[in-house]
């Protein structure tokens, strides 16, 4: 295959665009889950309270990048929190490694996710954000191991892990 000055400039011309629409959702106004949850801060007390990263995929329902968040690795004992309000969302014994870069799990604790349709990007998928304080975490996809066959793809930076 040769590589033309068309390909090159088309392929700039996708990644700046896409480039522009990742800054501009992750700076625009706070999207995450609309409802009435337990938990509540105003958006100035999320921007104290989080680090940058976490703030934005967890208020702006930004996506880290794949293989940085040490949790991808975390295999000890022990259980899954928000980073946002602390309610306990997974546990280790249903983390599993997916290869995909990060943290998934099969299921959750019962209670602890609710879920949305998520249509950005053009596609249809389902995202899941924290009941307690409405947190995006990630989105679940149906490609994960049994006994669900579900596959919770989660942030890193939107949790924090407590070991046993």
């Amino acid at each position: 295959m040769q590589l033309t000055r068309r390909a090159v400039l088309l392929g700039s011309s996708a990644v700046a665009a896409l480039s522009v629409f990742s800054l501009w959702r992750s700076t625009s106004q706070p999207r995450a889950a609309e409802g009435d949850f337990p938990f509540k801060l105003s958006d100035e007390e999320w921007k104290a309270k989080l680090d940058p990263a976490a703030y934005n995929v967890l208020r702006h329902e930004d996506t880290e990048r794949p293989f940085t968040s040490p949790l991808n690795d975390e295999h000890r004992a022990g259980k899954f929190h928000c980073a946002g309000c602390d309610q306990i969302l997974f546990e280790s014994e249903k983390k599993f490694d997916s290869g995909t870069g990060w943290p998934s799990f099969w299921d959750f604790v019962p209670g602890a996710i609710g879920s949305t349709e998520d249509t950005t990007l053009g596609l249809v998928r389902t995202e899941v954000h924290c009941s307690n304080c409405g947190g995006h975490q990630g989105h679940v996809f149906n490609d994960g191991p049994a006994p669900t066959g579900l596959r919770y793809c989660i942030n890193g930076v939107s949790l924090s892990f407590v070991a046993a």
